[in-house]
Protein backbone atom coordinates (compact mmCIF):
# COMPACT_ATOMS: atom_id res chain seq x y z
CA UNK A 1 0.00 0.00 0.00
CA UNK A 2 1.33 3.41 -0.98
CA UNK A 3 1.78 6.18 1.57
CA UNK A 4 -0.32 9.28 0.80
CA UNK A 5 2.72 11.58 0.88
CA UNK A 6 4.72 9.53 -1.65
CA UNK A 7 4.37 9.35 -5.42
CA UNK A 8 2.96 5.95 -6.39
CA UNK A 9 5.06 5.95 -9.57
CA UNK A 10 8.56 6.69 -8.21
CA UNK A 11 8.29 6.78 -4.41
CA UNK A 12 9.52 10.39 -4.07
CA UNK A 13 7.68 12.93 -1.91
CA UNK A 14 4.68 14.22 -3.83
CA UNK A 15 4.29 17.50 -1.89
CA UNK A 16 0.56 16.86 -1.54
CA UNK A 17 -0.90 19.33 0.94
CA UNK A 18 -3.89 17.07 1.50
CA UNK A 19 -1.64 14.25 2.72
CA UNK A 20 -0.22 16.43 5.51
CA UNK A 21 -2.62 17.17 8.40
CA UNK A 22 -0.85 20.52 8.96
CA UNK A 23 -1.75 21.72 5.44
CA UNK A 24 -4.82 19.62 4.62
CA UNK A 25 -7.00 22.74 4.54
CA UNK A 26 -5.04 24.09 1.52
CA UNK A 27 -5.50 23.17 -2.12
CA UNK A 28 -2.90 20.78 -3.48
CA UNK A 29 -0.49 21.97 -6.18
CA UNK A 30 -2.15 19.53 -8.57
CA UNK A 31 -5.36 21.59 -8.54
CA UNK A 32 -3.62 24.37 -10.49
CA UNK A 33 -2.03 22.34 -13.28
CA UNK A 34 -3.17 20.21 -16.19
CA UNK A 35 -2.05 16.60 -15.97
CA UNK A 36 -2.25 14.65 -19.22
CA UNK A 37 -4.82 11.86 -18.67
CA UNK A 38 -2.50 9.48 -20.55
CA UNK A 39 0.01 9.75 -17.67
CA UNK A 40 -2.62 8.45 -15.26
CA UNK A 41 -3.71 5.73 -17.68
CA UNK A 42 -0.09 4.57 -18.06
CA UNK A 43 0.07 3.77 -14.34
CA UNK A 44 -0.75 0.22 -13.31
CA UNK A 45 -4.42 0.08 -12.24
CA UNK A 46 -3.50 -0.68 -8.63
CA UNK A 47 -1.52 2.59 -8.38
CA UNK A 48 -4.17 4.90 -9.84
CA UNK A 49 -6.00 7.01 -7.26
CA UNK A 50 -3.78 5.72 -4.45
CA UNK A 51 -1.88 9.00 -3.91
CA UNK A 52 -0.82 12.13 -5.79
CA UNK A 53 1.94 11.80 -8.31
CA UNK A 54 4.99 13.98 -7.76
CA UNK A 55 5.30 16.96 -10.14
CA UNK A 56 8.02 15.19 -12.16
CA UNK A 57 6.00 12.02 -12.75
CA UNK A 58 2.88 14.11 -13.41
CA UNK A 59 4.83 15.93 -16.13
CA UNK A 60 4.03 19.40 -14.74
CA UNK A 61 7.40 20.73 -13.57
CA UNK A 62 7.37 23.41 -16.29
CA UNK A 63 3.83 24.49 -15.37
CA UNK A 64 4.81 24.90 -11.72
CA UNK A 65 7.97 26.82 -12.60
CA UNK A 66 5.85 29.13 -14.78
CA UNK A 67 3.96 30.23 -11.68
CA UNK A 68 0.85 28.08 -11.79
CA UNK A 69 1.42 27.00 -8.19
CA UNK A 70 -1.07 28.20 -5.57
CA UNK A 71 0.37 30.41 -2.83
CA UNK A 72 1.63 28.45 0.14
Amino acid sequence: MNKADLCPACGARNNCTLADPRTADRACWCYSVSIDPAIIQDLPAELRNSACLCPRCAGVDAQLRAGNRPDS
